[in-house]
């Protein structure tokens, strides 16, 4: 019998299937990003300042700084730290997910070969063939296909949810890179504050250790009471102790900052890091009429959207499982039991299958697979808009704290200047013995707590720009808005 109608037949019925697939949607809900209520453009905060505001600021936004430790420090973190080490990883694995998901809308093609000797045993039950070789050999050589057809789109949204998968977390990565950036710059500065606070105590530690030295030498020469030696001895500890607290805070800052950079436990023991000469802390100069809705670029926003652009496609995935499946099958090759002849067109075979799968009942399977994937889907868009609500209010507590530490900074420098003044003063009323010695201990106190208290300022106000920096997404240049996002290729 000829096998030319089977080859038609099998023809047909690819064709057929081709037909289908192309013909075919993909079932489920498509994505439609989610309308905000935002406001038009940014309010720049008022300033009595000359700043003026800057129309591009690039990715480096720690470069503002001029502080090429700093920019040392960050590019290091960059490059070692374990968190960004572990997103890179993840961006790994979501490309090699994406790739094993795209695979199942293609044919699965395989090759096999086989081959086999037996020997027929002469006292069996059923008589053997006289023309029948009792020794056989047996080779057979195939290539299989199989293939399910996409006819609903289960594997087209399956794809969709893996490369939604794989943008989050390329997002995520970012998203990690520009926190750690800011993160070392915060430390980077507590660090620096922590230097100075340290050497205006080593300072008022040595001072008051000479007043203490001068007052037993008055007590014994007759000029003074014993009850101001026991004060200048109390205020003595104090300092000793306080400066005690602010070498411990600054050991602390330099093995934070040591394990941030993704130095070995060596060197964070160690706690060597080279420290740097920033200037004064720059202004907020965000344009005036910078969109506000620039602030969707910020990296986790992107990360929270491709979340629920996969959750919406894994609706899709999961309402397929209600429609029959399509399989089809296939293999050709060659048959014989002489090797030789393993390729020649008598040893010829070849076989084509098709199978349809319709779900019947399965006891509400399907159906609570949707409503769970419906679920997710409401889960990721409720975080999606709390994620956006708390960009803002980032953005809103940045620039507030960026204001509130530069007119903390004017104010402290103005009072530690005062109260430097006041103890000029205090010294030489106490020498004319106007003024008692409390009274010159009061205001070494307030001057004390005054130049740590704008050093603090001064941490702050930097801190605040690298806060908002980060709020922003990083950097920006004029007339900047959300770009439009369009799904690239999972490689990319």
């Amino acid at each position: 019998m000829s096998d030319a109608p089977l080859r038609r037949s099998g023809r047909r019925l690819l064709a057929l299937a081709g037909a289908a697939l192309l013909s075919g949607c993909a079932v489920g809900p498509d994505f439609l990003r989610p309308l905000f209520d935002l406001p038009s453009a940014w309010s720049r905060p008022q300033t009595d300042t000359a700043a003026q505001p800057a129309d591009r600021v690039g990715e480096r936004w720690w470069a503002l700084y001029a502080d090429p430790v700093l920019d040392r420090l960050v590019d290091e973190a960059l490059a070692n730290n374990a968190d960004a080490q572990v997103a890179a990883a993840r961006v790994l694995e979501a490309r090699a997910i994406a790739g094993l998901t795209d695979a199942d809308l293609y044919p699965v093609l395989s090759a096999g070969a086989s081959g086999s000797r037996s020997k027929s045993t002469l006292l069996g039950s059923f008589p053997r063939p006289a023309d029948l070789p009792r020794t056989q050999n047996s080779y057979r050589a195939t290539l299989d296909a199989s293939y399910e057809i996409d006819l609903w789109g289960k594997y087209r949204r399956a794809s969709e949810a893996a490369r939604a998968d794989l943008f989050a977390a390329q997002s995520a990565r970012q998203a990690v890179r520009l926190a750690l950036a800011a993160g070392v710059a915060r430390q980077y500065f507590a660090l620096l504050a922590a230097d100075a606070q340290e050497k205006v105590a080593q300072r008022t530690l040595s001072t008051r250790g000479e007043t203490l030295t001068l007052f037993r030498q008055r007590l014994a020469a007759g000029a003074l009471s014993e009850y101001d030696l026991r004060q200048a001895e109390a205020e003595e500890a104090g300092a000793r102790s306080q400066l005690a607290a602010l070498t411990r805070d600054r050991d602390r800052a330099e093995s934070a900052l040591a394990v941030m950079l993704g130095r070995p436990p060596r060197d964070v023991l160690a706690g060597h890091l080279d420290r740097g000469t920033p200037g004064a802390p720059p202004e907020p100069v965000i344009p005036a009429g910078l969109p506000s809705d620039l602030l969707l670029r910020r990296p986790d926003l992107q990360e929270a959207e491709q979340r629920l652009v996969a959750a919406n496609a894994r609706i899709g995935v999961a309402r397929a499982q209600y429609f029959p499946s399509i399989g089809l099958t296939a293999y050709t090759g060659g048959e014989s039991i002489a090797f030789s002849k393993l390729f020649t067109g008598p040893a010829g075979i070849f076989s084509f299958a098709a199978a349809v799968t319709q779900p019947i009942w399965n006891a509400g399977r399907i159906g609570f697979g949707v409503e769970a994937s419906e679920a997710r889907r409401d889960q990721a868009l409720a975080q999606y808009k709390q994620a956006v609500a708390n960009a803002f209010k980032d953005v809103r507590d940045a620039l507030a704290a960026q204001t509130a530490a530069r007119d903390a900074l004017a104010a402290e420098s103005a009072r530690a200047a005062a109260l430097e003044k006041a103890l000029q003063a205090a010294s030489r009323r106490f020498d004319a013995g106007i003024a008692s010695r409390l009274d010159v201990l009061d205001v070494e106190r307030n001057l004390l707590a005054a130049e740590l208290a704008r050093i603090d300022a001064e941490r702050a106000g930097r801190a605040a720009l690298a806060d908002l920096f980060k709020a922003l997404g990083g950097g920006w240049a004029a007339g900047d808005g959300a770009p439009d996002r369009t799904d690239p290729a999972p490689g990319s």
